[in-house]
């Protein structure tokens, strides 16, 4: 299968790198990193180790793949989706925080599949990702049911020795994964703890609540999520990556825009729309968005 990764930073890197071990991947993401990757390849290492030699673009647009990833952080989606409309794709499938994939399909002509992924990615060097988790990638059509595109991506990335699932409960899969960015990056990036001591000190009932509250929301809009399936799935992922950071806790660590909006706003919005209280996500959110503003990263 013709691969391109558009926004090959850690995650895409290592999911790009993975699957180049059997398919012809092409990753786009940024200098010195693809700059690196075309003169010494991709190195993978940590819980995984492999070394590729995928091609390594700068410029995404005029492409054609079988299969695009989105793995751009969540406010590049809308540049990532006109990158991929000058190019052809019989599918395309984001691995990203937040609820990104209505972006995609406005933007796009192909199949928008919807996607979660587990890999712990750690951005080492140019030229050079850490597997800090091996998990699994889950692919399905976004409004649910059976895909055949789905069950070709799934098959591509299980030929490449990825534990991968084509799922007919995208809905109930794309908000279990927003309850456990809402239950984890936040509280993290707050309190700069890693993930399994946010879910086992004081921060823990704050992240329970922000799941609980995201379940709310996806049953007030036709998601059928229960508070104890959205909880334990931010618990069981905070126990598989107790040791990792999550991705705004690095970003706040490192100075950068967080994906905020992707996630509490995703949320704040649509509970607004459906007269559902979600104080905790508020909360979080706000205080987020405040540490953002006071170092001049809010746009808009």
């Amino acid at each position: 299968m013709e691969v391109l990764v558009y926004g090959a930073g850690a995650l895409g890197s290592l999911v790009g790198g993975l699957l180049a071990r059997e398919h012809d991947v092409t990753l786009v993401g940024r200098d010195p990193h693809m700059r690196t990757i075309r003169e010494d390849g991709l190195r993978i290492d940590g819980a995984v180790d492999a070394r590729v030699t995928p091609r390594a673009l700068t410029d995404g647009r005029h492409r054609a793949a079988d299969l695009a990833l989105v793995t751009t952080k969540a406010y590049d989606t809308d540049a990532a989706a006109r990158a991929l409309a000058t190019g052809e794709y019989d599918a395309v499938c984001s691995l990203q925080n937040g609820l990104t994939e209505e972006r995609l399909v406005a933007a796009l002509d192909a199949t928008v599949l919807a996607g979660t992924a587990t890999y712990g990615a750690r951005f080492a060097e140019p030229g050079r990702v850490t597997c800090t988790g091996v998990g699994e990638v889950v692919v399905g059509a976004l409004s649910g049911g059976p895909s055949p595109a789905a069950a070709r991506v799934g098959a591509a990335f299980e030929a490449a020795g990825i534990e991968a699932v084509a799922a007919e409960d995208m809905p109930v899969r794309r908000f279990e994964k927003l309850a456990v960015n809402a239950g984890i990056n936040g509280p993290s990036a707050l309190a700069r703890t890693e993930n399994g001591p946010t879910l086992d000190g004081p921060a823990g009932e704050v992240a329970r609540e922000a799941a609980r509250e995201t379940a709310a929301t996806a049953r007030a809009v036709g998601v059928d999520l229960a508070d104890d399936r959205a909880v334990a799935a931010v618990e069981r992922v905070a126990d598989d990556t107790a040791a990792n950071r999550s991705s705004m806790c690095e970003d706040v660590a490192n100075g950068r825009r967080t994906e905020v909006d992707a996630v509490y706003g995703a949320i704040a919005d649509r509970a607004e729309r459906h007269a559902v209280a979600v104080p905790t996500c508020r909360t979080v959110g706000s205080l987020i968005r405040g540490w953002e503003a006071a170092r001049g990263l809010r746009q808009g």
